[in-house]
């Protein structure tokens, strides 16, 4: 309910609608009060001697000394109250009415000159025996009809301001595109543009954004295929390169330089990755994958000289997935956790992903996962700052306290591994575990079989 009011209080349609509302009380008051003030004086003037003689009549008709019989009849007649009170008769036609007389004698219309009450206006006569006769409008009876139009006119105004809710969403409806269409350029997901079906302001908008996000994309795509076509013109002078490299003599200088040479290729070969990858999920080969038998691999071969713990749940069985990008994923994951965990042993772990605030939740024998699942490293170093955090994934991005040149790497091994978790669907979780870091692909798999097409992810990947 909270959640629900905050939205309607940032919501242009309410506050446009609630506007609305606001200017038609304030013309309706305006009005009233500014027609009572012009014709008050010009009908007090006319209505104060008409009542005067007519009120006159009406204390003929009930005589002096006053008669009870003249005087109810009189209310029974016409739509009235007569009070007497006097030495030889007291008499109150409507007593029922009682509890009101203070406010219907003393009420105010106006002020001043213009002030109406019941004596100011001659609504009592003083007869020569000593008796009182105040006259005054009788309260008409409650009626369901009566209040049954109150309801109505409610409804009425209730059913207006429902319309007036309906057309303001309805003229402000581009926007819901235009921001749909916005968070789409932003993921880099420039395919759609955003349909133009009104000739208006909001019209005008989608159709200069279209022509922005048109203009950014092709000024990315240049940039990609610049980069691309450098990255490949890099790789014939550098093997060229390091062949030379190979005929000179051991020496510091010439590790050195191998070193060097070899970091450079890692470079030009993650960029070249990161552009294929650009492309989200079209970019993937699936095919039927056990995680857990490729971590397992890794271990006895990529990683056989490092201390490195399983901690894998065989339940998962195999997995629409490209076992080339996981492969790729795993060792960036172990790279980093070798490179960066003080020397200390590193956890590669395949589990469920323990739902907000519970623990992960059984499988069902035999079922198609239905749920999300981690796959990641975590090690036992100094961690990172929390405020680095969001930017681990960002390419060439190193932290002064943790990610150094001195250390190894390029800078785009976790770049690599967040392409590869939102190609699949997911994303890449990063944690401080106190100590150590622990990074995780965290997705929801596709057995095959069982699910024919994998559905988009969705690629939020943009060009390195």
């Amino acid at each position: 309910m909270r959640k629900a009011f905050q939205t309607q209080t940032r919501s242009i349609k309410a506050r446009l609608v609630l506007l609305f509302l606001l200017v038609g009380l304030g013309i309706a008051a305006v009005f009233l009060i500014g027609t009572q003030r012009a014709v008050q004086g010009g009908w007090q003037a006319f209505a104060r001697p008409l009542l005067t003689d007519y009120v006159d009549r009406l204390a003929a008709e009930v005589g002096s000394p006053p008669s009870e019989a003249r005087a109810r009849a009189l209310a029974e007649r016409l739509p009235i109250r007569v009070r007497i009170e006097g030495p030889a008769l007291r008499l109150d036609t409507h007593p029922q009415d009682a509890r009101d007389d203070t406010r219907r004698e003393s009420r105010r219309w106006g002020n001043g000159e213009h002030s109406f009450d019941a004596e100011g206006w001659g609504l009592v006569r003083h007869t020569a025996d000593g008796h009182r006769i105040a006259f005054s409008l009788a309260r008409p009876a409650e009626s369901w009809r009566a209040r049954g139009f109150g309801w109505i006119t409610l409804a009425a105004l209730l059913a207006l301001t429902l319309a007036a809710y309906a057309a303001v969403r309805r003229l402000l409806r581009p926007l819901e595109d235009i921001t749909v269409a916005v968070e789409r350029y932003g993921r880099g997901e420039f395919g759609q543009p955003i349909a133009v079906k009104r000739d208006d302001e909001l019209g005008d908008l989608a159709a200069r954004i279209n022509r922005m996000a048109a203009s950014l994309h092709g000024m990315l795509e240049g940039k990609r295929a610049l980069l691309l076509a450098i990255s490949h013109e890099l790789r014939s002078p550098l093997t060229r390169a390091r062949l030379n490299a190979e005929l000179l003599g051991e020496s510091a200088e010439r590790t050195a330089l191998l070193r060097d040479l070899g970091e450079m290729r890692e470079l030009i070969t993650s960029l070249l990755e990161s552009e294929r990858l650009g492309d989200g999920h079209a970019a993937l080969h699936r095919e039927p994958t056990d995680l857990a038998a490729l971590a397992r691999e890794l271990k006895a071969t990529t990683f056989a000289g490092f201390d490195l713990r399983l901690d894998l749940d065989d339940a998962l069985g195999p997995v629409a997935a490209d076992p080339m990008r996981m492969r790729l994923l795993l060792r960036n994951l172990v790279d980093n956790a070798r490179r960066h965990g003080g020397g200390a042993p590193a956890t590669l772990f395949l589990r469920r992903d323990a739902p907000s605030g519970g623990e992960p939740t059984a499988a069902t024998s035999g079922a198609p996962p239905a749920q999300r699942w981690a796959l990641g490293v975590r090690d036992h170093g100094p961690g990172v700052a929390d405020d680095q955090l969001g930017r681990l994934g960002e390419a060439f991005h190193r932290p002064d306290s943790a990610r150094t040149r001195s250390a190894g790497g390029v800078g785009l091994g976790l770049h690599l591994c967040r392409l590869i978790a939102q190609a699949h669907g997911g994303e890449l979780r990063l944690a401080n575990m106190h100590p150590g870091l622990e990074v995780a692909m965290v997705w929801t798999p596709f057995t095959p079989g069982v699910t024919s097409s994998p559905p988009p992810a969705s690629s939020a990947s943009t060009p390195a």
